[in-house]
């Protein structure tokens, strides 16, 4: 009777999701707005039976999960990297390491193509592309003794392929690093306090670590009430320090906060991962979680329409926000919330140092991104309940005039800015219209309407925490790879545990993205990340088919095989495209024609980096298939 019950329940949400798509597609009541309230259904419903089935599917059958593996955290536990962690602590730590800039920023930049494009890449990359891969990264890793990608791609496909990736993630990951970065001190510049709330998350993650970890072990119940109380109240204070004589110190210039940033990415590196990295997540991943929540309760509530058409002219290009066409820049601007190669290193790097039981892949790798997706739904609902003049008229630099013979006039962009006690017009990037966007949800609940600038601030503070979490962990798994490859020179370099290592690949790391950001010198190549990233997905999805063909499961190669062609012919299109308008751009513009040329050949060496892996694991693949052998080291870990 009980499973009969579970099993109507799920029959109900299958049919509650389908009446949803077929809403948000227009086929029921096409003539009419759509009520954001479907796109949340249909996400809750996607991700629900997505994680019941397809999740479990591939932890038992294709996987075969199994607790009597002893995970590289029990094994090589040192206190400092390899820590057996609470299922749930390295939940929050995972998902505020994964869940950075991409599930925000890009659907509402990708919102100009029309809130359908974007909402149904999430629904179904999320699934089939981004849960896959962070998967059977994390369970790769944790079978290769804690390894990073690179290191797994070495002894799965090659040394060639092993040397290519690694350089690939260095340079990805630096890049990743310093844009996530110079998001932060755009949002936390000259606001003290947004910089109050997260210099004070910092004190309350190392009480944290030391209350749960030495003065009341395993308490993590009492942990939790504890941190997330001394943040809620963290929040609160922030909004007096404005006008008291604190006002001053917490705000920094962008320099002053570029400082700050390295600091605390070097220290976060350095500290042993329970003491300061992992609780800061933990508690980052309440905020994270409940901000998430809050919107989407505001959404039940007042269930807005979606001003947005489902598609607009710009799937054709020519768009004020993204040049390009629909394809194939949709697919790398929605990096995260689908899929992102940046998951695979932390996938790949602390992450799999810290689980206790090898089971507890499934609810960490492929839940944690379903609930980045679901995150990525709420940002383009943020951005399309916006009238679409007033969001070209804040995510563009085209005057109203412009605006309007394109057919988007702004309508209410003077009254928001009034609302929110700062002008919103012209402000490119997507931050700022999704805070105008969270704040007019917010505010629209009862007894809100008068804290609209509140609001606004709030998420402003919202969207800088949810993306250092990712600049800690990421300099983190960055000073991995800096060592791995310092072992080739030096052995003790290779040793995770080795102070002296330590401190000189944190420096390095660390030094490299600061000095981006301090230099501005990242805005002209960041456009190069989202083809980067998206490459890296593509090479991770081929070393996990890979490990699939070894395992002796080809049958269920088009797991893993299916999302990679997809990426890589996304990508490689993209690359192209990219290259040719740097170049174009070149020969208009000789005053930035060095920089331009520079990014070009940069582009087009991560994509000759791709072409060198997966011509090395094609190889592979066929080696193997032609022999009908498989490689025994995979399969007898899964043994053990």
């Amino acid at each position: 009777m009980k499973k009969l019950f579970k099993n109507l329940i799920f029959i109900a949400l299958a049919c509650i999701g389908a009446f949803a798509y077929a809403v948000i597609v227009r086929i029921i009541k096409p003539a009419e707005q759509v009520n954001a309230l479907w796109l949340v259904i249909a996400a809750a419903c996607t991700f629900i039976l997505a994680y019941r089935f397809y999740g479990t599917f591939i932890a038992a059958r294709v996987f075969a999960l199994n607790d009597k593996n002893t995970t590289p955290a029990v094994r090589f536990a040192d206190g400092h990297d390899f820590h057996p962690t609470n299922k749930w602590i390295l939940f929050g730590h995972h998902f505020a390491a994964i869940a950075g800039a991409g599930p925000l920023i890009g659907p509402v930049l990708a919102a100009q193509f029309g809130y359908l494009p974007g909402a149904l890449w999430i629904l179904i990359g999320a699934v089939f592309a981004g849960a896959v891969h962070d998967f059977v990264v994390l369970i790769a890793s944790v079978r290769h003794n804690g390894c990073s990608l690179a290191e797994i791609a070495r002894q799965e496909i090659g040394p060639v392929a092993g040397f290519a990736a690694s350089i690939a993630v260095l340079f990805i990951i630096i890049v990743t690093l310093a844009g996530l970065g110079l998001a932060v001190v755009n949002a936390l510049a000259h606001s003290p306090w947004g910089t109050f709330t997260i210099a004070m998350s910092i004190p309350i993650a190392l009480f944290m670590g030391l209350y749960l970890y030495k003065i009341r072990i395993g308490k993590v119940a009492e942990t939790t009430i504890i941190g997330v109380s001394l943040l809620i109240a963290a929040v609160v204070l922030g909004g007096k320090i404005v006008g008291s004589p604190l006002e001053s110190t917490f705000t920094l210039s962008r320099e002053g906060l570029v400082w700050s940033m390295a600091v605390y990415g070097f220290v976060a590196s350095v500290l042993p991962v329970w003491l300061l990295l992992c609780p800061r997540d933990y508690l980052s991943t309440y905020m994270k979680i409940g901000t998430v929540l809050m919107l989407a309760v505001g959404i039940i509530f007042i269930a807005p329409d979606l001003k947005m058409p489902a598609t607009t002219a710009f799937v054709n290009g020519g768009g004020p926000v993204i040049p390009g066409t629909v394809f194939p820049f949709l697919f790398i601007t929605i990096a995260c919330g689908a899929i992102s190669g940046f998951h695979s290193l932390i996938s790949s790097g602390t992450t799999p140092k810290m689980i206790s039981n090898e089971t507890e892949v499934k609810v960490i790798g492929f839940g944690a991104m379903l609930v980045e997706g679901f995150v990525s739904i709420m940002a383009i609902v943020a951005a399309s309940i916006l009238i679409p003049g007033d969001y070209f008229a804040i995510n563009s630099m085209l005057s109203t005039e412009k605006l309007t013979a394109l057919g988007f006039p702004p309508q209410r962009i003077l009254e928001l800015s009034a609302m929110v006690g700062t002008n919103v017009a012209q402000r490119p990037g997507g931050a700022v219209s999704l805070a105008v966007g969270m704040a007019s949800i917010f505010s629209a609940l009862p007894g809100m309407k008068s804290l609209m600038a509140y609001w606004y601030n709030f998420a402003l503070m919202f969207e800088a925490l949810f993306i250092l979490t990712t600049v800690d962990t990421g300099t983190r798994v960055a000073r991995f790879l800096v060592q791995e490859l310092g072992g080739m020179v030096y052995k003790p370099m290779r040793q995770y545990h080795w102070l002296p290592g330590t401190i000189i690949g944190s420096f390095i790391v660390v030094g490299s993205w600061a000095a981006l950001i301090y230099t501005g010198s990242i805005a002209t190549i960041w456009p190069m990340f989202g083809v980067s990233n998206q490459l890296l997905a593509g090479l991770a999805l081929a070393i996990g088919t890979t490990i699939l063909i070894k395992m002796g499961k080809v049958q269920y190669a088009p797991i893993t095989a299916v999302p990679m062609a997809f990426m890589f012919v996304v990508t490689f299109t993209a690359a192209v495209q990219l290259m040719q308008r740097f170049w174009a751009e070149a020969l208009v513009k000789p005053e930035n024609a060095l920089v331009l040329k520079i990014d070009a050949l940069l582009v087009g060496f991560m994509a000759c980096l791709a072409i060198v892996i997966v011509i090395d694991a094609l190889y592979t693949w066929f080696t193997i298939l032609s022999a009908r052998s498989t490689a025994p080291a995979f399969a007898a870990a899964e043994e053990k």
